[in-house]
């Protein structure tokens, strides 16, 4: 979830009217980490490499994310969802293809003169990670969330709200749950940015946890083409990792 969010803010933080003057294609590639027990006796990583594109046109901006993912530690504690179990269990170390996520997000309305602006987003998870291996569900999710921000001279604040259907897999069955998002960001100068979010999902599966998170992230327009970001979390619940960093880099075209 981390990983989706934080691309999320990402465009946020560069705030409605950049969005709008820029059409066209970007690729990129991010290195995330986070570790944590997850309520669980086993401390587990996980690391992803996670190949992004994206497309902006006037009225939508098109995702997809494509990512390589290594866990270690505990068998309970799945990517994207947290634990699904409790109690001693099994360790596993494996790596591969992780969930390939393709997302839409329409520029729903914003106002140059008032800079407020407010977005929908439709998100599809397709189960493409092995989950005989631990690396995902093996099922297909789909998501939505509503996003609208102000900005305030340097300052945008944002608020968001979304709604996941997860797919069913054998021997954890999960809830379709709500997140909301909130936080806001200070831009420094012509290039940088900084931001604070708090991130809340509700629990996954009957009886675990939710998932609550702090992110800082700073992101830096490099020069016309390139844009980097780096990002730093603290999990609050046993449904977040204990914390988690990444870094990421993107090309416009």
């Amino acid at each position: 979830m981390m990983r989706a969010i934080v691309a999320a803010l990402a465009s946020v933080a560069a705030g409605a009217a950049l969005a709008a003057d820029y059409q066209g294609l970007s690729l990129g590639a991010g290195l995330h980490y986070s570790e944590g027990n997850y309520g669980t006796p086993a401390s587990t990583e996980i690391t992803s490499l996670a190949f992004t594109g994206r497309y902006d046109s006037p009225r939508w901006i098109f995702r997809a994310t494509v990512p390589w993912t290594r866990v270690s530690g505990g068998a309970a504690v799945v990517p994207g969802i947290g634990p699904v179990g409790r109690g001693t269990v099994p360790e596993r170390s494996a790596s591969g293809l992780g969930d390939v996520v393709l997302s839409a997000t329409h520029k729903t309305y914003y106002d140059p003169r008032q800079q407020v602006g407010f977005d929908l987003t439709g998100r599809v998870k397709l189960g493409t990670a092995d989950e005989t291996e631990g690396l995902g569900t093996g099922e297909h999710d789909i998501g939505f969330q509503a996003d609208a921000f102000k900005t305030f001279g340097q300052v945008t604040g944002f608020v968001g709200l979304g709604y996941t259907l997860f797919g069913d897999p054998p021997g954890f069955p999960l809830r379709n749950v709500l997140n909301a998002t909130f936080g806001a960001t200070y831009r420094i100068d012509a290039r940088d940015t900084l931001g604070l979010a708090y991130d809340q999902r509700d629990r996954v599966v009957s009886g675990g946890a939710e998932l609550s998170e702090v992110t800082l992230f700073w992101s830096r327009q490099v020069d016309r083409a390139w844009k980097s970001q780096a990002y730093f979390l603290v999990g609050m619940e046993d449904g977040s990792p204990d914390w988690g960093a990444g870094l990421s880099l993107a090309y416009a075209f």
